[in-house]
C-alpha cells in the first residue's frame, strides 16, 4: 500500500477538525481507511507530527550498538570464541546467523567451530573423486 502524501493528511486533518463530517465519513470521502484517519489523529495528539515514520517499520534490531562494543571487546581478550560462546557471553537470545551477519558488518572474524583434536582413528579428509563420468571414458 502506497504512502499517502502529506498534503492529503493535512487535508483530512483539516476537514476533521473543522468538523465536516465523522471520523468514517471523512474516510469515505478521501477514500482511505477508518484506521487510517484513526491513525493520523492518534500520530498528531502523541507526537504533533503527521508525516510518514517509515524509519519505525520493521522488526526491531537485537544487537545494538551497546551489543556491538561488548561483542568487539570479547573478540579482544578472546579472539578464538564460537559464534556459539559469544552469544552465551553476552547473555543474547537470537539465532548464530544473527551473529555472524553483525560480524561482518563490523569487519572482524571469529572461529568457526569448537576446538577438538584430530582423530586418530578417523579419516580427516574424503578421498577426492576421479574427474568426468565413466561413460566418457575411453
Amino acid at each position: 500500500m502506497a504512502t499517502l502524501s502529506l498534503d492529503l493528511r493535512e487535508r483530512i486533518l483539516s476537514s476533521y477538525d473543522k468538523g465536516e463530517g465523522s471520523r468514517d465519513e471523512i474516510a469515505h470521502r478521501f477514500q482511505v481507511s477508518l484506521g487510517m484517519v484513526k491513525k493520523l489523529l492518534q500520530q498528531r495528539r502523541h507526537t504533533g507530527c503527521i508525516k510518514p515514520r517509515h524509519h519505525l517499520a520493521g522488526r526491531k534490531k537485537l544487537i545494538v550498538a551497546a551489543h556491538r562494543m561488548a561483542i568487539r571487546q570479547h573478540l579482544k581478550g578472546k579472539p578464538d570464541m564460537t559464534l556459539a560462546e559469544l552469544r552465551d557471553a553476552l547473555g543474547l537470545e537470537c539465532t548464530l546467523p544473527a551473529i555472524h551477519y553483525v560480524l561482518v558488518d563490523m569487519g572482524l572474524t571469529y572461529k568457526k567451530r569448537r576446538s577438538a583434536l584430530p582423530s586418530k582413528n578417523a579419516k580427516t579428509s574424503a578421498k577426492r573423486a576421479a574427474s568426468g563420468s565413466a561413460s566418457k571414458a575411453g
